[in-house]
């Protein structure tokens, strides 16, 4: 035996250093593996193997090798052995802990691993019920050195994770080990204290003496493995074992924040422990940790930190570099001054009554600290704590809270300033970046998300101190506009002498901006308006109209800041028009002479800035702007006969700014008359004959536009059909902006008195007349024409129509590919750059733009015109035979807008008494059409996923994946916007009532039940008045379940687990009573179980699936035996098990049981059709038995509620209770 054991570990050396070998072939390590694999699961000898490999006098890999048997053995052989063999491994690995390892300092990590694996793989097959006395054996090992202490630790760490965490075992299993743990917790944490203390406590009498520094690091090694077991711990017992003793445990994390080589792991358990949930009064204690001595010493570990997470690179050198561990400590250290605030701010005001710590100024000033700190990621873990702090009733109106606010502010204004680009060395908390980041693009999206989040925080300080805040912005902006213009190193590359967007004054202007809308927008919230700095914000809006700059950064700025301070401008109406004239004068901007260059894309934002910032004002303060109406029109006149001072979108946000002054004529007839002025020309070029005869005719509307012409870029012909997509751009875009706008009077009596109100709905509503309801019906011809004419670009013939140079024009522009595969296009350098776009690029453009406004005129018109709107003569057809033409040869990116722009705006404002007219034959139609389109396309998909693995050999190119992978994130995008559509249709939303306080969740509660399995959505029961109206008629509700049930077994596991939830049952629910044909039942419940197979393996839709399967089994299965044969298909499925629960659901008589019973019956009959994941598919089962369970509560001998003496005083006799 024992020299076949030798042969066999010689062969089994051998592959090993055969598979390490780097020189080794891949034929040779291939056929090592299997010889390992092969031993492993056929070999007899595996354990004395293991064994003599596992001798610490082997090399390390042999040792863990042979480790890895013993492992193996007890994972997959432990079943089948004899009690003897099972007590002879438990005694050998016994032995390993105690003397089978090298000394604490010199054993290699993963030995130690795996040797903690071994015994936590048996403690979880034996303990307790078979291995009484382990934590008495595991005591008495850590008396016998270092290296033994450190081991069981790692197997305490581990088997808390492995039963607590990842939950490895079965349901048994797991509650017996985790409730035994739970009986034993007060004196494990006694021991691990113990070993604790220590071991510190000889780390630092061992450490500065001569000749014991291996001594002092194996303490400290100790020391260390014994704090990360401990977080392991903290995370899931109850708070009374952290809180135990005055705190012990957390005094005990404070004081060792001290030391370097053990604050970094004292950190992360301090984090987890205050970070904790659980019942207010279980968390009181927590507010010890506001003492002198825990704030002493956070504040000192802070302190000196800082101090050393930056040093030099080299003597010789002034570079400097962030000392990791460090600077990871200084963000723990964080975190927990931030969980610290969380706990204050929860216990502070609560029913427990906790006092405001007497150390709350020191609290506060750490907290600054950090918010002051170079690094941005600092900086950013403390904003949501100021945010707890400033909206808290009591906290902020502390003193020093209110005083801490002005310096908050302060500190804000600075890190709004965008520094710390990771490839830059202009800022100290680059340093730090180049650690956090690994691009400048990385950093630039963090901080877009930074800035966000700083400005909820700023508004938040304002409502606490909003006239220091104004102070403050004032400040900063008179100093912003007396300094001289800084480009700094990095101008502008199309014109000289302008900043870049990273130029000093730029980030310091933009900084300033942002500070300042923050801090307008909550003083005229927070301050009286008699305490209103009216004359400091004037003062500031006349310095900003009258700063000049050529810049269009900074003036962008300049622009953001008037606009912030505007709501000043009306309290001194005799100021309005300067503001007027101004932003007028950024309307034209240039930065060089007219038509000189192509304009940036700075330059064309600062002119649509403005443009929007006049629509903002005439739509927030229309009633102020009226007065200068003659003066803005007068002015919007001037500047439409200027050639090429406007371009069309720009003429067309003025035309809306007008139609939103007008709205305050309050009269009918004025208005009216205005419209037909200011939409002349407009209607005039859109119904004329010309037009007429372009947009009704594809082959001519190509050529009007120019897509059959071929072109070179090159080219200096004069671009008429430029123009004349431009004559058709204008008139779309003013038609939306005056059907979006033009508006009656919001108070009725005014509607009335301004002859808008027509009559009464028979609910009594008042019916209103729009004045721009007849410019639009002369428009609707001509707009339904061009609808047609866009989706019949994509029949075959008039593809071919298209010229060489155009032939991907009705493609995705590359922005909108980018945004629908989820990319980001952020670059810093854009701005510079000039808007010079291709041919190619002007058509997809256009297209696309038309393609979207005609849906946005036609769908703007139901909310704007109401009645009038839907009492137009056959709507329905109209639109049906417009937006609905040609849709087979429509792509999915045409249909998106179709979808989201039209018809979910005719949904939301349809008035009931037109359902039947115009809502129902639409849904009908394009649900009945988009469901054969989605099958189709999800059948492709689902093809082309089955053949990935045949074709696996062929080498495909980049723009063919890419492809592949936009078409099928188009049909995803797609599909999700119907159900979308569906589901605003039919189903009324409905917002569930909050189960209690998430805080105060009990901490047994989690200990037992913590992460078992996703409760399924509840399915939504009401349906809509529209849902009610579909669903009456046959043909709409068939398609409607077709639509819904069918979209579960689609590979989309968001929109499988959203319509399972909330749209399947709640359509079924209405019919279900019916007569429906068994086939159609029958097919319901399969592609539920087909859902089932395909989207199984993710727990929230397995359970989503399951509730919604067993739903329609339940209510269905009593009339429709065949349901019962499609469940006989499910794999492996207990028969036994169906017939009980088919028994239970067809007789009355049948004892019935609770709902959570009644849901794990269900789901372990359906288990077996679900797939497992793919990372699944080969792992080979573990099999761990379940042991007599100690807890187990006996059962009653009767069953008291069948029993015949069912009354109250049998129920409540002491007879029937459970001893």
């Amino acid at each position: 035996m024992a020299e076949q054991v030798a042969a066999v570990c010689e062969q089994l050396v051998k592959a090993v250093n055969v598979t390490m070998d780097a020189g080794t072939s891949q034929i040779y390590r291939l056929e090592a593996l299997k010889f390992f694999e092969e031993f492993k699961e056929a070999s007899t000898l595996c354990v004395p193997c293991g064994l003599q490999l596992a001798d610490k006098a082997q090399p390390a890999v042999v040792r863990h090798f042979g480790l890895q048997i013993l492992e193996h053995v007890i994972k997959f052989r432990w079943n089948n052995m004899q009690q003897r063999e099972k007590v002879q491994l438990k005694e050998c690995a016994m032995q390993l802990l105690l003397d089978g390892t090298l000394p604490i300092l010199e054993e290699e990590s993963h030995i130690k691993d795996v040797l903690s694996r071994i015994t936590v793989e048996m403690i979880k097959r034996e303990w307790p019920q078979h291995w009484p006395d382990m934590l008495k054996e595991m005591e008495a090992l850590t008396s016998r050195g270092a290296a033994q202490t450190e081991l069981v630790m790692l197997i305490l760490l581990r088997l808390a994770e492995d039963v607590i965490t990842f939950q490895t075992l079965p349901i048994q299993r797991r509650r017996d080990i985790q409730q035994t743990l739970t009986q034993n917790m007060d004196s494990l944490f006694t021991f691990m204290m113990a070993i604790l203390h220590i071991n510190v406590e000889d780390y630092r009498k061992l450490k500065g003496s001569f000749g014991h520094e291996l001594q002092a690091r194996g303490h400290c090694r100790v020391a260390v493995v014994t704090l990360n077991t401990l977080a392991g711990y903290i995370d899931w017992v109850s708070l009374v074992h952290i809180t135990s003793r005055n705190c012990h445990l957390l005094e005990k994390l404070c004081l060792l924040l001290s030391e370097p080589e053990l604050q970094l792991e004292a950190a992360e358990c301090l984090l987890i422990a205050i970070s904790r949930k659980g019942r207010l009064e279980d968390r009181k204690p927590f507010m010890l940790l506001f003492d002198d001595v825990a704030i002493h010493y956070i504040l000192s570990a802070a302190q000196s930190a800082d101090g050393l997470a930056i040093c030099r690179k080299s003597s010789e050198s002034l570079a400097v570099e962030v000392v990791e561990r460090r600077y990871v400590f200084l963000k723990r250290l964080c975190q927990v001054l931030c969980a610290l605030g969380s706990q204050l701010c929860t216990l502070v005001g609560s029913e427990v009554e906790a006092e405001i710590p007497v150390n709350l100024n020191k609290y506060v000033e750490a907290l600054l600290a950090f918010t002051t700190h170079s690094s941005q990621f600092l900086k950013a873990s403390t904003l949501a704590t100021w945010a707890f702090l400033f909206r808290h009733e009591t906290l902020s109106k502390e003193a020093v809270v209110v005083e801490m606010a002005v310096k908050y502010l302060r500190a804000c204004m600075t890190n709004l300033v965008k520094t710390g680009f990771p490839s830059r060395h202009d800022n100290p908390s680059c340093e730090y970046s180049r650690v956090d980041f690994d691009s400048d693009d990385d950093f630039n999206s963090f901080f877009n998300s930074f800035r966000a989040q700083q400005g909820d925080t700023l508004r938040c300080a304002c409502r606490v101190v909003p006239l220091e805040a104004f102070q403050i912005a004032a400040e900063c902006l008179e100093y912003q506009i007396a300094s001289p213009i800084d480009t700094g190193s990095t101008t502008c590359k199309s014109a000289e002498g302008l900043c870049s967007f990273l130029s000093p004054s730029v980030v310091q202007w933009d900084a300033v901006t942002v500070f300042m809308e923050c801090v307008v927008a909550q003083i005229f919230k927070n301050v009286a308006e008699e305490a209103l700095p009216i004359h400091q914000g004037m003062e500031l809006l006349e310095a900003l109209l009258s700063y000049n700059t050529r810049d269009p950064l900074i003036l962008t700025c300049v622009l953001t800041n008037i606009s912030a301070l505007f709501p000043f401008a009306i309290r001194r109406q005799h100021f309005l028009p300067q503001v007027l004239y101004k932003l007028f004068e950024i309307v034209t901007f240039e930065v060089g002479p007219v038509n000189k260059a192509p304009r940036t894309r700075a330059v064309k934002n600062i002119r649509r800035h403005a443009c929007s910032s006049i629509i903002k004002i005439c739509r927030d303060y229309p009633q102020f702007i009226s007065p200068c109406f003659d003066m803005f029109y007068d002015h919007v006149k001037k500047l439409f006969s200027s050639d090429g001072a406007l371009t069309n979108l720009e003429k067309c946000s003025l035309m809306e700014a007008l139609v939103l002054i007008s709205n305050q004529f309050k009269d009918f007839a004025k208005q009216k008359a205005f419209l037909d002025e200011l939409m002349e020309s407009v209607i005039t070029e859109w119904t004329s004959e010309e037009m007429k005869r372009v947009l009704s005719d594809p082959a001519a509307f190509l050529s009007f536009v120019g897509a059959d012409q071929v072109l070179t870029e090159q080219s200096k012909d004069v671009d008429t059909a430029g123009v004349n997509r431009g004559r058709v751009s204008f008139c779309l875009y003013a038609m939306m902006g005056v059907v979006k706008r033009a508006h009656w009077p919001a108070d009725l009596e005014e509607a009335k008195a301004g002859h808008f109100v027509v009559g009464y709905a028979p609910s009594g509503a008042p019916i209103y007349r729009n004045p721009c309801t007849a410019h639009f019906l002369l428009f609707l011809p001509n707009l339904l024409a061009v609808m047609r004419t866009l989706n019949s670009l994509f029949t075959p013939e008039n593809l071919a129509r298209l010229s060489e140079t155009f032939s991907a024009a009705h493609e995705l522009m590359e922005a909108d590919k980018l945004m629908s595969l989820g990319l980001s296009r952020h670059h810093l350098d854009i701005y510079d750059s000039p808007v010079c776009r291709t041919n190619l690029e002007r058509m997809q453009g256009f297209f696309t733009s038309l393609y979207d406004n005609c849906f946005h005129v036609m769908g703007n018109a139901g909310p704007s015109l109401q009645q009038e709107f839907y009492s137009t003569e056959r709507l329905a057809e109209e639109i049906a035979g417009s937006a609905f033409a040609s849709l087979d040869h429509v792509p999915d990116h045409r249909l998106r807008p179709m979808i989201r722009l039209l018809l979910k705006q005719l949904v939301l404002s349809c008035p009931p008494e037109h359902y039947d007219r115009v809502l129902c034959p639409l849904l009908d139609h394009l649900f009945a059409y988009m469901l054969p389109r989605l099958n189709a396309k999800w059948q492709v998909i689902s093809q082309r996923m089955s053949n990935n693995d045949q074709e696996e050999e062929e080498v495909c190119q980049g723009s063919q994946v890419t492809q592949e992978m936009l078409e099928e994130q188009l049909v995803r995008l797609l599909t999700r916007d119907v159900l979308d559509l569906l589901f605003l249709s039919c189903v009324s939303k409905k917002t569930s009532e909050p189960a209690a306080n998430k805080e105060e969740v009990d901490d047994g509660d989690m200990m037992m039940d913590a992460a078992q399995t996703a409760s399924p959505a509840q399915p939504t029961d009401e349906l809509t008045e529209l849902g009610k109206c579909l669903m009456k008629k046959e043909g709409i509700y068939l398609t409607l379940l077709a639509l819904s049930f069918g979209s579960l077994e689609w590979k989309d596991t968001t929109n499988c687990n959203r319509t399972a939830s909330m749209i399947c049952w709640t359509l079924l629910r209405q019919v279900k009573g019916g007569n429906l044909l068994t086939v159609g039942v029958v097919w319901f419940f399969s592609s539920v179980l087909k859902g089932l197979q395909v989207h199984g393996q993710h727990e929230v839709c397995n359970a989503t699936l399951s509730h919604l399967a067993m739903l329609i089994y339940d209510s269905l299965r009593p009339r429709y035996v065949e349901l019962r044969a499609v469940m006989t298909q499910i794999p492996n499925i207990n028969l036994e098990a169906l017939d009980q629960y088919d028994h239970r659901l067809t007789d009355p008589n049948a004892q019935k049981v609770g709902d959570k019973k009644r849901k794990d019956q269900f789901k372990r009959l359906i288990a077996g059709i679900v797939e497992k994941a793919l990372c699944q598919q080969f792992r080979k089962e573990v099999h761990i038995r379940n042991l007599p369970s100690l807890f187990k509560k006996p059962k009653p001998d009767k069953d008291v509620l069948n029993s015949e003496e069912s009354g109250l005083a049998t129920l409540f006799s002491p007879e029937s209770k459970t001893p």
